[in-house]
């Protein structure tokens, strides 16, 4: 090998680092960006409450355009992992109603989870493989394995930032398609709780409340969240049963 060869062979690793790592630096650039211009005021419940006549004349004569916005607004929040999509969510649910906005919500948050999911694993799957140690890859094999149930739990039970969801699958070697399927089905009742509640919003308003979103965490909601977290284990326990049968 030449010396020239040689050089390009050391350059080109050096390459491949950072066109694999940008889209995750401009995803940091943009959070941190967000908080710098206070754009993270606008996701507040005062924001909501100070200017809701007016989003909702709006919305009244723009319905399209505000749902396409409510969607790609929430997607872009959700994928730089910014505090306040909740607040979406009841703004959602005040200007739509329950069912439209849990559509509206679902499908953005899965878009945006999605997007993040991609860049987490194009920029961080293959070094992470590298460190990852023996331990680390036997969990990787056993969340892969099951990877549908045990997202479905994560997705269900609300004990887990959103953020950190989207990013441990990536790591883990999780199917594009089993991500989506996990994301979209998972999150469908804590999303309905929380626009039913923007639904509401009207009263809260005019009793100069705040909404209760401790709620979440009631045993008449938290109850059968949990019920459907352990029904997605259940195929888990099939196939340890199975496998320790069949040994």
């Amino acid at each position: 090998m030449t010396g020239a060869e040689h050089k390009q062979t050391a350059i080109e690793p050096r390459k491949t680092l950072w066109v694999r790592v940008l889209p995750l630096l401009l995803v940091v650039a943009a959070f941190a960006a967000v908080f710098i211009f206070g754009l993270d005021e606008f996701l507040s419940f005062e924001m909501l409450k100070n200017h809701r006549k007016t989003v909702m004349e709006w919305y009244v004569d723009n319905h399209f355009v505000a749902i396409i916005s409510m969607i790609l607004i929430y997607a872009l929040v959700v994928a730089l992992s910014i505090p306040g999509a909740v607040w979406l969510s009841l703004g959602a649910g005040f200007l739509m109603g329950t069912v439209v906005s849990t559509i509206v919500v679902v499908f953005a948050a899965t878009l945006g989870a999605l997007g993040i999911f991609l860049i987490a694993r194009y920029a961080l799957a293959d070094f992470f493989h590298e460190k990852a140690g023996a331990t680390m890859r036997k969990m990787e094999q056993g969340f892969q394995e099951n990877a549908l149930s045990y997202l479905l739990v994560l997705r269900l039970v609300p004990l887990f930032p959103f953020w950190l969801v989207n990013l441990v699958p990536a790591l883990l070697g999780v199917p594009t398609r089993t991500f989506v399927i996990g994301t979209f089905l998972g999150i469908i009742p804590g999303t309905a709780v929380f626009c039913s509640i923007g639904n509401g919003l009207g009263a809260v308003f005019d009793r100069g409340d705040m909404p209760d979103l401790d709620i979440i965490f009631s045993m008449e909601v938290f109850g059968p969240l949990l019920g459907l977290a352990c029904l997605s284990l259940l195929p888990v326990v099939y196939k340890k049963m199975k496998k320790q049968k069949d040994g």
